[in-house]
């Protein structure tokens, strides 16, 4: 006579242990939100305080950038560790950071971008896989808490400006280690209350045995590209069109362009979170990037834009690009579950942020205008649009087979 085994009782985190794990990781992303962004508003004091050229001032963004791709493939290994650490190395390089001259200012942004790196990227993986049931909206949310983060960021600057930008990365070195001492609230075990369905693990089960990454090859790659280009491309436009904007008008500043662009975009993630309520995912994804191919293709093809036209635009860009990531980070986690090779999924992000704001700045250069420049980012967002059959596809598993 067959036995029927009993179930093992699912392990579910109560309210408690919900609170302990994600609210120093929303205050975290509230912080890095600013420390993400704080190049593109800085920049044109950057560049007058070292004397230095557009191609020159792309290094930086590849610095930073570089740095947190290298603390992304590490921050899967230990996701609480990642967002102590993590804090407390992105607050010794803002501490720094302004000291230094340009050559080893790149050193201290890499530092910033390590400490960044493991953060973000452990972060998002406990807002993901916490909650499964409710994973969109959280990351959804966790993605407002850090626009909220880059829209102070402008703020902090006008507010700090009497001191220099001296005041301003001491602020930011007390607020890094204050997410640091928080993190050390979330419990080093967390345990899932949805489990995967028996096809889906059936499926895991299939591609995991061939390989020891999270996904099968060809959705490993669109995953990574993708990841690549929207940062790249949302780095692109928050790092450049401030300085796009002082060019375009002389009645514009940067740190305002930079606060309509976070400020579009945060408002754009507080929508999301409503319209997933009357939209599926898939066409919200792709609604909003063919959205923003629409205003690239403006960015660059308008020669002479007025202040009206350049503020629109940076609005539509912010507001076009915030469903994109979220969206996509919980296409991603719904496959992957949580994965200790995830890492490198999350750096492929990094690279993208390293990358494409280095090449507009040097297409800028090398092309007479930093309007030619915009044209990278333009490509990014044609690419994404294009692989969004793949990546907002329901299944990427190959089905289970019959035993």
């Amino acid at each position: 006579m067959q036995t029927i085994q009993p179930k093992a009782p699912q392990l579910s985190p109560d309210r408690a242990t919900i609170i302990r794990t994600l609210a120093p990781v929303y205050f975290y992303f509230l912080v890095a939100g600013t420390a993400t962004v704080m190049l593109g508003p800085l920049l044109p004091q950057l560049m007058e305080h070292w004397h230095i050229q557009d191609a020159q001032a792309g290094t930086l963004f590849t610095a930073d950038f570089v740095g947190q791709l290298c603390g992304a493939w590490i921050a899967a290994r230990n996701l609480r560790a990642s967002l102590v650490y993590g804090s407390i190395l992105a607050a010794a390089g803002c501490l720094a950071l302004l000291p230094l001259g340009f050559g080893a200012a790149h050193i201290a942004l890499f530092c910033i971008g390590v400490g960044l790196g493991t953060g973000l990227t452990a972060g998002n993986i406990l807002a993901g896989t916490t909650l499964p049931s409710a994973r969109a909206r959280l990351l959804v949310i966790l993605n407002v808490a850090w626009g909220v983060g880059a829209i102070a960021c402008p703020l902090l600057i006008s507010l700090t400006v009497a001191g220099g930008m001296r005041r301003f990365f001491i602020v930011m070195t007390a607020l890094l280690l204050t997410a640091s001492l928080l993190s050390f609230a979330i419990p080093r075990a967390i345990p899932s209350n949805d489990a995967p369905g028996p096809s889906e693990l059936a499926g895991r089960r299939q591609a995991l045995t061939k390989s020891p990454w999270p996904l099968p090859l060809l959705p490993l790659l669109v995953f990574c590209t993708a990841m690549f280009l929207y940062v790249g491309v949302e780095n692109s436009l928050g790092g450049w069109l401030p300085s796009y904007a002082l060019r375009s008008s002389a009645s514009l500043h940067a740190s305002t362009i930079a606060l309509y662009f976070w400020a579009a975009e945060l408002f754009g993630r507080l929508l999301v979170a409503a319209l997933m309520t009357v939209l599926s995912e898939r066409v919200l994804y792709r609604f909003s990037l063919a959205l923003l191919l629409i205003t690239e293709g403006l960015l660059c093809s308008i020669a002479h834009p007025s202040a009206v036209g350049v503020i629109t635009l940076t609005i539509l860009g912010g507001f076009t690009l915030a469903p994109v990531f979220p969206l996509l980070v919980s296409f991603m986690l719904a496959r992957t579950g949580t994965h200790k090779r995830l890492g490198p999924l999350f750096a492929s992000a990094s690279l993208g942020g390293a990358v494409l704001p280095w090449l507009t700045g040097l297409c800028s250069t090398y092309l007479h205008g930093l309007r030619d420049g915009l044209l990278v980012p333009a490509a990014g967002a044609a690419l994404l649009l294009l692989l969004s059959g793949t990546t907002t596809a329901k299944n990427l598993l190959p089905p289970p087979t019959g035993s």
